[in-house]
């Protein structure tokens, strides 16, 4: 029976790419050359770290990630923006985190989207993805064409696709 899976992942070598160009970036500006921010990928929990002296820089900072990762094809959405903290000193933190994963919440919402279409599909919720099934390939193709148009919050990718 023909499936295939919904995930939503970013690519490690592609967004480290990106990041140390936004770095290279940064660092090359004249409004930073006096400037003691920081910008700091930690790769084992995703976590993207910015400390920097004023809302200005911050934001940026934030432009110089989010224009680097649509040079190289990345979704911006996969970012989830924390709050601003006030850091020691004039400086404040922010946290950003890129989502891996579909969780549980959006999901159910895709599964939902894809029952209420009406179409001889069987959706089911696997860990951090969405299997597909169905006795048609065209119905598995609506099915992406369907997801593609709707916006769930995060980026989604269409991979394992299977007779």
């Amino acid at each position: 029976m023909p499936t295939f899976d919904i995930v939503s992942k970013v690519d490690a070598q592609t967004f480290d790419n990106a990041m140390n160009n936004a770095k290279k970036e940064i660092l090359n500006r004249y409004d930073f050359s006096t400037s003691k921010s920081t910008i700091d990928h930690d790769k084992k929990t995703n976590v993207i770290t910015i400390v920097t002296e004023d809302d200005m820089r911050l934001k940026a900072i934030e432009d110089a990630i989010i224009s680097r990762m649509v040079k190289q094809n990345l979704d911006a959405k996969s970012l989830d923006f924390g709050k601003e903290q006030y850091a020691s000193g004039n400086m404040i933190r922010k946290e950003i985190t890129v989502k891996e994963g579909i969780d549980k919440e959006t999901a159910k919402k895709i599964v939902a989207k894809i029952k209420a279409s009406g179409l001889k599909v069987q959706p089911s919720m696997m860990d951090d993805q969405v299997r597909v099934q169905s006795k048609s390939i065209d119905d598995l193709q609506a099915v992406i064409s369907l997801c593609r148009k709707e916006d769930f919050g995060q980026p989604l990718q269409f991979i394992n696709m299977r007779n």
